[in-house]
């Protein structure tokens, strides 16, 4: 994450209704956050060949470059009237939209982006742009979707991975800033061995190994709260699935925060199949924070 205070929050739009959700997440986080807000839009058409500017012998308003600067406008007015005072910037950048908003990352305090925008398929949970972006962005990514439920905790996921501590980091100064309590979820399933190719027990006291996760969640976050003081922290150990204790919880959370990448995930993925399930099937918006590349 850039960490300069000239580093703004970044939105991505395309004139849909789950980009403008996002403009107004955006410019309210970005304002939490004292950040300026940016809004960009990918404007893939060059890359097509398809003519941009107005045909012959048509109004001088028409074209889809003058459409773009329009929604590039009705996103800049949106933001404005969510947050007044916060300086905000708006840009038709030429490219795919995943690629340019990657491309705005390694200078971003955060990407925002709906879960869906125009021209995705119905049969998509959420769209391949977030996904993408969530997958590839130097910075963490905010995707909008769900619930909006100001008064209710932030979640974060936790593992023990380096990926899990820089998502813990964020979703501490994110509940902070945002006046709420973090409640962080380790998900277990059964008990871990001590050494490569040890047998795992058949039998064992369920309340005995609830209290060890615990413990080793505890263990996990040593440190958050002093460095984050005024941080009101919950600890809970659930057994289950990671993906969908953490969809579940989302039930009562106003986001969820995960790693790009956890523990006992396929190195090669570049986005960890938790991230990509929670991505999918919570109950409210989501960051993604990756570990440096």
């Amino acid at each position: 994450m850039n960490s300069a205070n000239s580093a703004a929050v970044v939105v991505g739009v395309d004139g849909s209704e789950p980009a403008l959700r996002a403009v107004r997440l955006a410019a309210t986080e970005a304002a939490r956050r004292q950040r300026p807000l940016r809004v960009v839009h990918g404007f893939i058409w060059p890359l097509l060949h398809v003519q941009t500017s107005p045909a012959p012998y048509t109004p001088p308003g028409g074209g889809l470059r003058h459409q773009a600067e329009d929604l590039i406008q009705a996103a800049v007015n949106e933001a404005e009237a969510t947050a007044p005072g916060l300086s905000i910037s708006g840009e038709i950048i030429d490219g795919e939209a995943a690629a340019v908003l990657v491309g705005e990352s390694p200078t971003a305090a955060l990407i925002v982006l709906g879960d869906r925008g125009l021209g995705g398929f119905s049969a998509l949970v959420v769209g391949s742009v977030a996904v993408q972006v969530a997958a590839y962005a130097d910075c963490p990514v905010l995707v909008v979707r769900g619930a909006q439920r100001p008064d209710e905790p932030v979640l974060v996921a936790v593992d023990g991975s380096e990926a899990s501590r820089l998502a813990a980091d964020f979703a501490a100064e994110t509940a902070v800033s945002r006046g709420v309590p973090l409640v962080a979820v380790h998900a277990y399933r059964h008990p871990g061995s001590s050494d490569p190719g040890d047998m795992q027990p058949l039998v064992y006291d369920e309340a005995k190994l609830h209290g060890e996760q615990e413990r080793t969640l505890a263990g996990w976050l040593t440190g958050l709260t002093e460095d984050h003081r005024e941080l009101r922290l919950t600890c809970r150990a659930v057994r289950g699935r990671p993906g969908a204790v953490l969809a579940e919880a989302s039930r009562t959370a106003q986001l969820v925060v995960v790693g790009g990448q956890g523990r006992g995930e396929v190195t090669g993925l570049l986005l960890g199949s938790v991230s990509q399930s929670v991505l999918h099937h919570a109950q409210c918006p989501v960051v993604v924070v990756r570990a440096p590349r």
